[in-house]
């Protein structure tokens, strides 16, 4: 073995271990001191937090808690000079509740990011209230007699 292959491989005692590597992050363990308590919560914010910063290039990326709904959200901009959007990190298999309201009446329309137990995200805005959906630009009407189902006798 040479000097350079026995220098590149090092003590096992000076590499951290591969899977800390997150939970030693500067910006993890600033989230963890946020104590809202629940660690799935702050796990998804972090990870909500890369895809935001290293991904999707989002500037000016900061966390908070909140204490209404003991949860980290995440603040930043998509682009210099767009408004602060609000993002609400959740592991997908946990339930809304009315509480959430509180939070959504003070403020601009959020994203809710759902992070999926393989770590997959999917962003979904979130307002007060319900909105109906754009119409479709493609689809022409094409009537109501066309969409009925005939009656077999």
């Amino acid at each position: 073995m040479t000097d350079v292959e026995k220098s590149a491989e090092g003590p096992d005692e000076e590499r951290p271990p591969l899977g800390n590597w997150m939970l030693q992050h500067p910006k993890y363990e600033e989230m963890m001191a946020l104590q809202v308590g629940d660690e799935a919560q702050v796990y998804c914010a972090f990870l909500v937090y890369l895809d935001l910063t290293q991904v999707r290039q989002w500037h000016d990326v900061s966390s908070r808690g909140s204490p209404e709904l003991q949860v980290v959200l995440l603040e930043g901009r998509e682009k210099d000079g767009d408004p602060p959007q609000v993002v609400l990190p959740l592991p997908a298999n946990r339930t809304l509740t009315h509480s959430l309201r509180s939070v959504l009446s003070l403020r601009d329309p959020m994203l809710l990011c759902a992070v999926a137990s393989d770590s997959s995200l999917v962003y979904q805005r979130l307002c007060d209230g319900l909105l109906t959906p754009d119409p479709p630009v493609d689809i022409q009407d094409q009537g109501r007699r066309q969409h009925r189902k005939r009656r077999l006798r």
